[in-house]
């Protein structure tokens, strides 16, 4: 990194954007040079029960299900979004999906396309599989990380 010089106070600004409009990443580009700055969020749900509820040790364990967005999360098979952008499931509007529900895919082949400062990415499959979910829908907005796909 020698002979690299960052503005401290143009990330301050970039990092005080961040907060105050609630985005996790952003990015500056002038000339030759190139500041991004992104931040991680922890999302963590707490239930409340109401007050006259009984005790939680006394409901049958049965109960009790697991919330779908934690295990997705920790699936091995979770493909998520490098970059902020657009989710596009097929090549051009009107097309077939690259991929559907309960498709096999190969190595390599490609997913979907995000469209990110007006250049679609092919995201393509870390490995060989079956689709078995898809967490988005086409057109929409993704962020860095966001789950896109689940190949088991």
């Amino acid at each position: 990194m020698s002979g690299v010089q960052f503005d401290a106070a143009a990330i301050r600004e970039l990092a005080k954007i961040l907060r105050e409009t609630d985005l996790t990443e952003i990015e500056l580009v002038e000339k030759d040079s190139r500041i991004r700055v992104a931040r991680q969020i922890t999302v963590t749900q707490v239930a409340q029960l109401p007050a006259a509820a009984a005790p939680l040790a006394a409901a049958p364990a049965a109960l009790v299900a697991p919330d779908p967005a934690v295990a997705d999360a920790a699936h091995p098979g979770l493909i998520t979004s490098p970059m902020v952008g657009v989710a596009y499931l097929s090549p051009e509007p009107g097309a077939a999906q690259f991929v559907t529900l309960g498709a096999k895919v190969a190595q390599g082949q490609t997913l979907m396309l995000i469209e990110a400062m007006k250049t679609f990415n092919q995201i393509r499959a870390p490995r060989a599989g079956t689709v078995t979910r898809i967490l988005v829908d086409g057109g929409s907005p993704v962020e860095f990380g966001e789950p896109l796909m689940i190949i088991e």
